[in-house]
């Protein structure tokens, strides 16, 4: 019995030339939008630069910026993935694109919206001493991103529980596109207004520690990959999704401040739950109860 020859896909009967004049045109389709994410992150620095001598509007801007290019950033892999153009050089464009964007541009708005508009009229070594320490956890903020894009350029994204095997529904660590997101989320929901108050300033301050501090953990982070746009799936999850955009279209402080919000604590559930399992769960069997039970 004759076994049946795999089916061929069309790019594999063109000529050779004609092959790679095609897949250098393909490659350059990731790399557009990887090309914007650069752009979006470079006018948000711009515009987080131009909220400190003008209105503070410039900040809601640098803001929006920053979540159109987490759209950006999810549509190059995918468009990479979909058409087969996934290449080391994309993957070192997108790693410095996501330092420009997710790392530079949300410390810089993270350090001037929550502590350059600090009241006078509070005691100097006070203000300074919150403003010092806001510029560490900006700075923090953005080693610990960029320390979380170098460690997943060199893993495979091993599951927490299991480093052996590699995996692809979670993240290991918040990712840095999540963490900026949280950044520009709170300031798009206070509408660009900067923190005035020191107490707010410490809030701030302890919000933009733990986010770094989630991007290099090893927690795990849903990360959608596993959802396949190609297959078929309920017609529930179009409505749901429908629904999603159409109140981020009508109400997006809300609706994106609290989906950054419930991605962060969603890391911090299943760490939770993974230490009460392990803790609750029953005792692994010994070598005795091993053998004699195989």
């Amino acid at each position: 019995m004759k076994m049946p020859l795999p089916m061929r896909r069309w790019e594999d009967q063109l000529p050779a030339a004609q092959k790679r004049r095609m897949r250098r045109g393909m490659y350059i389709l990731p790399s557009l939008f990887t090309a914007l994410n650069i752009g979006a992150g470079y006018f948000a620095i711009t515009e987080t630069l131009q909220g400190t001598m003008a209105d503070s509007w410039h900040f809601d801007l640098a803001a929006k910026a920053i979540g159109f290019a987490i759209v950006a950033d999810g549509l190059d892999g995918f468009v990479a993935r979909l058409t087969n153009t996934t290449s080391d050089f994309g993957r070192e464009f997108d790693s410095l694109a996501d330092v420009i964007t997710f790392g530079v541009a949300p410390a810089l708005l993270a350090w001037i919206w929550g502590f350059h508009f600090l009241p006078t009229d509070i005691p100097p070594d006070v203000r300074r001493w919150v403003v010092d320490l806001g510029s560490i956890a900006a700075c923090a903020f953005l080693l610990m991103g960029a320390s979380r894009l170098a460690r997943f350029n060199i893993t495979s994204n091993p599951e927490p529980s299991n480093p052996g095997r590699p995996g692809k529904k979670y993240f290991v660590g918040m990712p840095i596109p999540a963490g900026a997101g949280v950044i520009a989320a709170v300031v798009h929901f206070e509408f660009g207004d900067p923190v005035q108050s020191p107490y707010t300033a410490l809030a701030w301050l302890g919000l933009v520690t733990t986010v770094g501090y989630l991007m290099v953990s090893t927690w795990r982070f849903y990360s959608f990959k596993d959802i396949d746009f190609r297959s078929r799936h309920p017609f529930r999850l179009i409505v749901l999704l429908a629904v999603l955009f159409y109140g981020i279209w009508l109400f997006s402080r809300p609706v994106l401040f609290a989906l950054a919000l419930l991605y962060m604590v969603s890391g911090v559930f299943w760490r939770l739950q993974w230490i009460f399992r392990r803790r609750h769960g029953p005792p692994p069997p010994t070598y005795k109860e091993a053998s004699q039970t195989s």
